[in-house]
């Protein structure tokens, strides 16, 4: 445990945005699975609809901050692409 008072806030501070992250993380996940389930069964409407909400999502998550924005455009594509093959 940390003795200097400001590194006992940075302590607090890290661990509510590390549960804020992965909340996030996790929600995103749900997203990009949803798009692979219906790519899956081959249902190109609801695999795009899902397509365009996981991509809501990630945008908001490197709003955020939780992920970096070349990420987010490398799996949005990767996602549109197997929606494509549809």
């Amino acid at each position: 445990m940390a003795n200097i008072k400001s590194q006992k806030k940075r302590i607090l501070t890290n661990e509510k945005a590390r549960l804020r992250n992965k909340a996030v993380k996790s929600e995103l996940k749900t997203y990009v699975r949803r798009v692979r389930e219906a790519v899956l069964a081959g249902d190109k409407d609801s695999a795009s609809e899902a397509l365009r909400a996981a991509g809501r999502k990630l945008d908001k998550a490197v709003s955020k901050g939780v992920i970096h924005a070349n990420q987010a455009a490398n799996r949005k594509s990767k996602l549109a692409r197997s929606v494509e093959k549809i």
